[in-house]
């Protein structure tokens, strides 16, 4: 017989993220060594954190949102914390409710900053690791992929002269996009480089292929300057 959609949701649910997550997920086990990893960092995170005030974003739920980022390869903040909003796996990892709010990711990133200065973020990453490996669960195998040019998350239009005063630039347009003509000027690296993401260069391929913003394995070549038409 033919199943019939039903038109009302349920109003209230008994079932936790967890009763969602199946029992054998690997993510189960990524869990208990990070929430074993973080045990040993809370007097840390006593002392990086005032008394009084308002809560930030627990540094336990920080930490193992950028574990999540890493894992699932998410590109940014702010998709993390859209994600977050309805992904149940992700919510049962972070031990929040069904009810909680997802993060603001503005915030999100200045509280992550602020355990990255503390160096908390790498000690938490290789005490995560080092489970990993004793449980047998890392590999040795190498493998190599093509990953010598990166695409960074800049625009071109960011890539301005160094020298480049601020009252000198042309305003944005009615959009707010800044005005940007490159016609008969030569860009390169060593003149150039971009005001979003200062480690971003200007490179290419190979010959005949259009230059972009990216990350290099060697040093920026200058035959990526360009000239723009």
């Amino acid at each position: 017989m033919r199943g019939r959609p039903k038109q009302q949701t349920t109003l209230f649910s008994l079932r936790t993220p967890g009763d969602r997550v199946p029992a054998g997920h690997p993510l189960r086990r990524v869990k208990d060594m990070a929430d074993a990893a973080l045990a040993a960092l809370s007097p840390t995170f006593d002392e990086m954190y005032s008394g009084t005030g308002r809560p930030s974003i627990p540094p336990e739920q920080l930490l193992k949102s950028c574990l999540l980022m890493a894992l699932y390869s998410v590109r940014s903040e702010r998709l993390f914390c859209e994600q977050l909003d309805y992904n149940l796996l992700y919510r049962w990892f972070l031990d929040m409710g069904m009810e909680d709010a997802s993060f603001d990711h503005s915030t999100f990133s200045q509280n992550r900053d602020r355990l990255l200065e503390h160096d908390v973020a790498r000690r938490f990453f290789l005490a995560v690791m080092s489970q990993a490996q004793s449980a047998g669960l890392t590999s040795s195998e190498h493998f190599s992929v093509d990953g010598s040019l990166i695409e960074a998350w800049a625009s071109l239009k960011s890539f301005r002269p160094k020298d480049e005063k601020d009252d000198k630039r042309e305003p944005p347009d009615d959009k707010g996009n800044p005005t940007v003509s490159f016609h008969g000027q030569k860009r390169g690296n060593t003149t150039h480089a971009s005001t979003t993401d200062s480690e971003a260069r200007l490179a290419r391929k190979g010959d005949g292929k259009e230059a972009r913003l990216a990350y290099s394995l060697t040093a920026p070549n200058e035959s990526a300057d360009w000239t723009g038409q």
